[in-house]
């Protein structure tokens, strides 16, 4: 097993990363600021049980588990093996536990300790037996389309919730048709399927989007959060008339069919769907804002650019969180925020790039295949970076780069020696810079590189050691840099995804179905997925990977190559760090709800995670 070495706190470390927070507030489940005349807003987040995962290797089992935002600062941890204690002193300095010689069905579980008192058993440890954990699925029947073409069905993306409220994560998994098409490519498709699965492979649901939903990575972004803070997760998606709900109730009218000759739907009702994510019933349906209007406003004639989908999920007054429902990057952007409270939509805000107050101010034609929501500014409330662009929490434009639209962004705390969080992103007008780095407050550039074409990838993040902060590589350009912009090595074999995986605090890349670690000659691979498929053709990302057990470490979730599977992977080495779980960092956690949307990105938390990091700030959160 790999021991990092011990980090040491960075002198320059901003704001409250060097600050250590204090208990839980009596009865509140709150975690307050020492030393604050008032704590800041808690925000509603998931009531999460431990979490507890035994990953078994040829030396023993790591076991690991969380540690909640609604725990205090010095709780410690025992861990048990069917009853039997194992460690000989409470465990302070991290949250996993390596169990020498313990078998592959060994049963754990993990005891807290609140001020020299030891709590009662936490879950029974969920068993990766042969470094994986399954989790059963079924695909939906197949079929064929008008044309004549005949289709089977893949799983694709996947995201996690707690949809019955039992503390305990579950899988929303969207199917895609073996002919499901790009917005530029013509062509009938396969209805888009998505069900609601829970750990042990039992199907809660499934709901069929239906024919008059097109399938392809721009057109079904789904939402799982919990919206109105019942504690159970909801389920939001753009529907049409023939959506089937998980209790089997048409949406609209069953038998329409708007597909027109080259598969693409460009008229008929647009709804947005909240979906009850126990039962996948539908609890209220409305108007999807933007209506697509006049198809060729958006930027062309055929059904392309209308249909370029976003979603995302933001606490917009700092305490609960909002569905995020866009339409448009290329031309026209519309942002629309709803809030889901008592069983109906309140449209809280419409960002609209066309209308009188943002129009000509260089708004339009600057989004991407995804988006990013994150506390730019500061003041609570969260902000959505919308690829060069950055709206406000009360739906007014923030600031533009006026760089233009690309694939890939990233948002985070990647320059820790600055104040506040950076954005890089690549860039495919051959007139703008390929890539830049830019303040998230202000949308300032820092540095950038030259134009070179259509730059299709990017990704930042700290993957090695050798130098402070993230580094930042990306298609066209041939090394990494620097926090500054100066080129500093050699670049990565992927331009891809991300994950905490080993012992230490630097990242490792994620590339199609393996993992490695960046090495400064070349890199070596930690994990390779047996049996299983990345998704999304050339794009090869997983259909989830976070921090969705265990530790802080990530999980990678591929599908298996027969399709019957969620194949979870969880890391099985040791760690002397000790974070609380990401999923307690809503910037974090909201980054795994929008993961999903168009073309992939991985989450970053709102504070550094790296080499030198300081001491992890403690989220200031409650739980329903």
């Amino acid at each position: 097993m790999q021991h990092p070495h011990a980090h040491s706190p960075r002198s320059r470390r901003r704001h409250l990363l060097s600050t250590v927070l204090a208990g839980v507030l009596a009865g509140a489940g709150l975690i307050a600021l020492p030393g604050t005349s008032s704590a800041a807003t808690a925000r509603q987040v998931e009531a999460l049980d431990r979490g507890v995962v035994s990953v078994h290797t040829d030396a023993g089992n790591l076991v690991s588990w969380r540690w909640l935002g609604t725990d205090s600062d010095t709780v410690a941890f025992n861990v048990y093996r069917a009853g039997t204690k194992l460690n000989s002193a409470p465990v302070t300095g991290s949250t996993n536990y390596f169990h020498s010689g313990g078998s592959a069905q060994a049963d754990y579980t993990v005891r807290a300790v609140v001020n020299g008192v030891e709590q009662g058993d936490s879950v029974h440890a969920v068993q990766f037996r042969t470094g994986y954990k399954d989790v059963p699925i079924s695909a939906p029947a197949g079929g064929t389309t008008p044309d004549g073409v005949a289709y089977t069905y893949e799983a694709n993306d996947a995201s996690v919730g707690d949809l019955d409220g039992d503390g305990a994560l579950d899988f929303v998994l969207k199917w895609t048709p073996t002919n499901a098409k790009d917005n530029s490519q013509s062509g009938y498709t396969g209805n888009t399927i998505v069900d609601g699965i829970k750990l042990d492979g039992t199907r809660l649901w499934r709901v069929d989007l239906g024919r008059n939903i097109r399938s392809g990575a721009h057109y079904t972004q789904f939402q799982v959060y919990d919206y109105d803070g019942d504690g159970k997760a909801e389920v939001a998606m753009k529907t049409a008339d023939a959506t089937v709900d998980g209790a089997g109730k048409v949406i609209g009218t069953a038998s329409a069919d708007y597909r027109n000759s080259s598969g693409y739907v460009l008229s008929g009702p647009e709804f947005l769907t909240m979906f009850n994510g126990q039962s996948g019933a539908a609890m209220g349906t409305v108007d999807y804002v933007p209506a697509r209007g006049t198809v060729s406003s958006w930027g062309d004639s055929y059904g392309n650019r209308v249909d370029r989908f976003l979603a995302g999920t933001a606490y917009l007054d700092g305490a609960r969180p909002s569905l995020i429902m866009a339409r448009g990057y290329y031309t026209r952007t519309v942002v629309a925020a709803w809030d889901w409270r008592g069983g109906a939509f309140t449209r809280r805000w419409t960002f609209d790039t066309s209308s009188s107050t943002n129009s000509g101010k260089g708004y339009d034609s600057q989004g991407n295949h995804s988006l990013s929501v994150a506390d730019v500014d500061q003041d609570g409330k969260d902000e959505i970076v919308y690829g060069s662009m950055a709206i406000d929490d009360n739906g007014s434009g923030l600031w533009t780069t006026k760089n233009g639209h690309g694939d890939a962004l990233h948002v985070g705390d990647l320059d820790p020696s600055r104040p506040g969080l950076e954005e890089f992103k690549v860039d495919e007008d051959s007139s703008k810079p390929s890539s830049w780095f830019a303040d998230a407050k202000t949308g300032q550039v820092l540095w950038s590189t030259a134009a070179n074409g259509d730059n299709g990838r990017g990704v930042s993040d700290d993957i090695w050691s050798g130098s402070p902060g993230a580094e930042s590589w990306s298609s066209a350009e041939p090394d990494i840099r620097n926090t500054a912009g100066t080129v500093v090595g050699r670049k990565p074999s992927s331009t891809n995804f991300l994950s905490w995986w080993d012992g230490d605090t630097t990242r490792e890349l994620l590339d199609a179905t393996h993992i490695d670690k960046y090495g400064t000659s070349a890199d070596t691979r930690l994990l390779t997925g047996a049996g299983v498929h990345s998704n999304n053709t050339t794009k090869a990302t997983p259909s989830l990977s976070g921090d969705i057990l265990g530790d802080w470490r990530e999980e990678v979730v591929w599908p298996t190559t027969d399709n019957s599977a969620l194949r979870i992977y969880s890391t099985p080495y040791e760690t002397s760090t000790r974070i609380t779980t990401l999923l307690h960092d809503t910037m974090y956690r909201t980054a795994l709800a929008w993961q999903n949307t168009a073309y992939n990105q991985p989450p970053h938390p709102s504070f550094f995670i790296g080499s030198g990091m300081a001491p992890a700030p403690r989220p200031v959160v409650t739980t329903p």
